[in-house]
C-alpha cells in the first residue's frame, strides 16, 4: 500500500484507507500500553493487522495479496505508528499513576524526580 502511494499509482480511497490503518495501529498501541502488555505482544498484533491491511488492499483495490516487500513496508509503518501510540500512553500512565516517582519531560518520555 505504501509503495503504491509513493509511486503515485493509487485510487483516492487508498489514502483514506492508509490513514484508517494507521489509526488502528495507534489505537492498538495505546490499548496494549493501557493493559500493561509488552512490546512483543504489540508487534504480534500489528503483524496480524498487516495481514488484514494487505487483504483489504487486495480485495478493494486489486493489489497483489502475497507481496513480501509490500507487506513488510506496510507492517513496518504500522509498527512505528503503534509504537508511538504505545509510548505516548505509557508516558501518561507512568507520570499519572506514579506521580511521586516520575515527571513527564515530553509526550513520549519521563524521568525520575
Amino acid at each position: 500500500m505504501l509503495l503504491d502511494i509513493l509511486s503515485g499509482d493509487v485510487f483516492p480511497g487508498e489514502y483514506v484507507f492508509f490513514l484508517l490503518a494507521c489509526g488502528a495501529a495507534w489505537i492498538a498501541g495505546k490499548s496494549c500500553a493501557q493493559t500493561w502488555r509488552s512490546l512483543p505482544v504489540l508487534v504480534f498484533y500489528i503483524l496480524l493487522l498487516g495481514i488484514g491491511v494487505r487483504f483489504i488492499h487486495f480485495a478493494l483495490y486489486g493489489a497483489v495479496m502475497f507481496s513480501f516487500k509490500h507487506y513488510l513496508l506496510d507492517t513496518l509503518v504500522l509498527i512505528a505508528v503503534a509504537s508511538f501510540g504505545y509510548q505516548f500512553k505509557r508516558t501518561s500512565q507512568m507520570t499519572s499513576q506514579y506521580h511521586w516517582l516520575y515527571e513527564k519531560t515530553s509526550p513520549l518520555t519521563w524521568r525520575n524526580r
